[in-house]
């Protein structure tokens, strides 16, 4: 098996753990209550994975390894409309993060308060859409305040992580 064979397996491998390790912590995130009483919140750890992939293993990847994640966690702890909210907000997400992370504007803290906070707005818009009402947005000052938080330490923990990785990545799985 010559380099490139090699290389495409590694990435294959990188992909299984990195659509495993989404999962774990969509599972964690699932068991841990968060003791507000507004509908959405949540600490976005599988986000993680996300805003790690788009520095380490390119955007391809990254959306490949989101989507599978969404679909089997709306498969296993879901159901249609959360898979549905969930790819919403994910897709919208991480539309939002690769264009943010391309300007060179923005660090990984940058790009996964955006994912943050877009991931709300795609939610709370398939809200209003499938409840054909706008009060939904209500929800929305609460949401952009979580986003904008966790988001911030999903970023930090991102950057750490990407500095740590990203030469292993690029010489083993790249």
């Amino acid at each position: 098996m010559g380099d490139k064979g090699r290389r495409s397996g590694r990435k294959t491998a990188w992909y299984g753990m990195l659509i495993a390790l989404a999962f774990v912590f969509s599972y964690v995130e699932a068991m841990i209550p968060v003791p507000i009483p507004v509908p959405g919140i949540k600490l976005g750890l599988a986000n993680l994975v996300s805003v790690v992939g788009l520095y380490t293993i390119g955007i391809v990847g990254t959306i490949l390894t989101a989507l599978v994640r969404i679909v089997l966690v709306g498969f296993t702890f879901g159901n249609a409309f959360s898979m549905f909210y969930g790819l919403a907000g994910g897709i919208v997400s991480m539309a939002v993060m690769i264009g943010a992370k391309k300007t060179g504007w923005f660090s990984s803290v940058g790009v996964s308060i955006l994912g943050g906070i877009f991931h709300n707005a795609g939610q709370l818009t398939v809200a209003a859409y499938v409840t054909r009402t706008a009060g939904v947005f209500a929800y929305f000052p609460m949401l952009l305040a979580a986003g904008v938080v966790t988001g911030a330490v999903i970023g930090m923990l991102g950057g750490w992580i990407i500095e740590r990785i990203e030469p292993f990545v690029r010489q083993n799985i790249q």
